[in-house]
C-alpha cells in the first residue's frame, strides 16, 4: 500500500522536484496527495486528505514549518513529519518536535527513500502499540547533517578525547557531549563497563576474563551485534554481570 504523502514547500521547483523523487523510490511507494505552500494550505489539504506523511519545508511565508510541526503533533492521529530544507542549522529544533528526519537540500534519491522507510518503520511501531511516544534517540550532528539515531540501536557509547564514539550494528557515529551526562540520563538503557565507556544492558552477551600482556589479567565485555571487544573495569564488573542476567 501506497504512502500518502503531502509536500509543503513555498518554491514551485522544489514540489515539483520532490515530486519527482518520490516516484524514483519504490520501497515503499508513494501517492502524492497534494502540494502547499504555506502552512494555511497545508493545515487545509491535511484535515480534507488524512495523509500519513508531510514532507515539510522550514521556512515559509507567515506560519514556519517548525511551528506548524508543532500543531500538528498535537493532533489525535498527526501525520509523520520529514523537513526538506537547505538550512542544517534548524535539525535541533525538528527533532524536538518530533520529526521523523531532516533532510539538507539538494536531496538525493537514496537519502529520500532513507527517511521514507523510517516513516514505514515509526509508523507500524505505533499502530502496534498507539500509546508508546517517539523512540528515544540521539541526535548526530556531523559533516553538515543531522541524523536521529534510536537508543535502541546503540550497542555502546565510548569516550574518546573530546567527543563520544556511538557505535551501532551499521556503523560508528561522532556525538558531541559528555559520557556522564548520557549516563544519568539513560541509566536504565546503558551500564558502564569503564570510566571511558558504557554499553547497552540488552547487548551484553558475556563476561570474560582475559590477559593482557601488557595490564596482567582483566575482564571484557561480549556484545550482540558488535565483534569488538570492551574493557570492564573491577569496580564495574558486579553492575556488569547483573545486567547480563537481566
Amino acid at each position: 500500500m501506497a504512502l500518502k504523502v503531502l509536500i509543503v514547500d513555498d518554491e514551485t521547483l522544489a514540489r515539483s522536484r520532490m515530486r519527482t523523487l518520490l516516484a524514483e523510490c519504490t520501497e515503499p511507494r508513494t501517492d502524492v496527495v497534494g502540494e502547499a505552500s504555506n502552512a494555511v494550505q497545508a493545515m487545509d489539504m491535511i484535515q480534507r486528505s488524512h495523509c500519513e506523511l508531510v514532507l515539510l519545508d522550514v521556512h515559509m511565508p507567515g506560519v514556519d514549518g517548525i511551528t506548524l510541526a508543532n500543531t500538528l503533533r498535537q493532533m489525535p492521529a498527526p501525520p509523520s513529519i520529514v523537513f526538506v530544507t537547505a538550512y542544517p542549522e534548524h535539525a535541533v529544533s525538528a527533532f524536538e518536535v518530533e520529526a521523523i528526519d531532516y533532510l539538507t537540500k539538494p536531496v538525493r534519491r537514496e537519502r529520500l527513500q532513507q527517511a521514507l522507510q523510517k516513516v514505514v518503520k515509526t509508523r507500524a511501531g505505533k499502530e502496534g502499540n498507539p500509546d508508546a511516544g517517539p523512540p528515544e534517540a540521539l541526535i548526530i550532528q556531523e559533516r553538515g547533517r543531522s541524523e536521529r539515531v534510536a537508543l535502541s540501536d546503540i550497542i555502546y557509547l565510548k569516550a574518546e578525547l573530546k567527543y563520544i564514539t556511538v557505535r551501532t550494528a551499521e556503523k560508528e557515529h561522532i556525538y558531541d557531549g559528555a559520557l556522564s551526562d548520557l549516563e544519568s540520563r539513560y541509566s536504565h538503557l546503558f551500564v558502564r563497563v569503564h570510566r571511558n565507556a558504557l554499553v547497552s544492558r540488552r547487548a551484553v552477551r558475556a563476561v570474560e576474563k582475559h590477559s593482557d600482556p601488557v595490564e596482567g589479567e582483566g575482564w571484557t565485555v561480549r556484545l550482540d551485534g558488535c565483534e569488538e571487544r570492551l574493557a570492564v573495569s573491577r569496580r564495574q564488573l558486579a553492575a556488569v554481570r547483573e545486567a547480563l542476567m537481566g
